[in-house]
């Protein structure tokens, strides 16, 4: 099938995008860190978001079946190498979480669907996915009932805004300069 097929263009990417995803991660942890200390897990989920980008602006600009779990596991695989800061186990589980939501989303909707409505709501999607993993990894059920909730309120619209909006805001940005022409983002008809 000529659709599901990647280009080396598309591979590029995406290793782009993930060895991009691992440098930054690597330094936002620390602002993670820093984030705990100053407010706790609520100041921490406003960033969340942006842990996920990667992925959906990968499968945005290529927009082919696979593109975000590629995305995502090549960060993830780049994180441990770069020594991630929540381990091994946190990586790879994150990155299949996020995988798995956002490719179902978008599989919801046959490929076809780009607009900012379907980026918000495939980006919603993984925010409880990994929180319920991540509750048991990280020990959030310690937490308050309250603190619990408000805390997946405030990733999941970080996840809807520093993900989902902004992926396609990047990428339209991009397409407008033409640095994606070879990308289905990039092409006329598909903005």
């Amino acid at each position: 099938m000529k659709r599901n097929t990647f280009t080396t263009m598309d591979i590029v990417l995406m290793a782009l995008l993930a060895v991009a995803n691992g440098v930054l991660t690597t330094y936002l942890a620390y602002v993670n860190k820093l984030l705990t200390t100053l407010g706790g897990p609520i100041a921490t989920s406003t960033i969340v978001g942006i842990y996920m980008l990667y992925g959906m602006l990968a499968i945005y600009i290529i927009r082919k079946p696979g593109s975000a779990l590629i995305t995502y596991l090549l960060g993830a695989t780049v994180q441990i190498l770069m020594g991630n800061a929540y381990g091994v186990p946190a990586a790879l589980t994150a990155a299949l979480c996020y995988a798995v939501a956002i490719e179902g989303v978008f599989a919801l909707f046959r490929y076809k669907k780009w607009g900012y409505s379907t980026m918000m709501i495939a980006s919603l999607c993984a925010v409880p996915l990994w929180f319920v993993f991540a509750a048991y990894m990280f020990g959030y059920l310690k937490w308050d009932l309250s603190i619990l909730f408000a805390a997946l309120l405030v990733r999941c619209l970080s996840g809807m805004i520093l993900c989902g909006v902004f992926s396609k805001w990047i990428g339209d940005r991009l397409a407008a300069t033409g640095l994606l022409k070879l990308f289905a983002a990039g092409k006329p008809e598909s903005r």
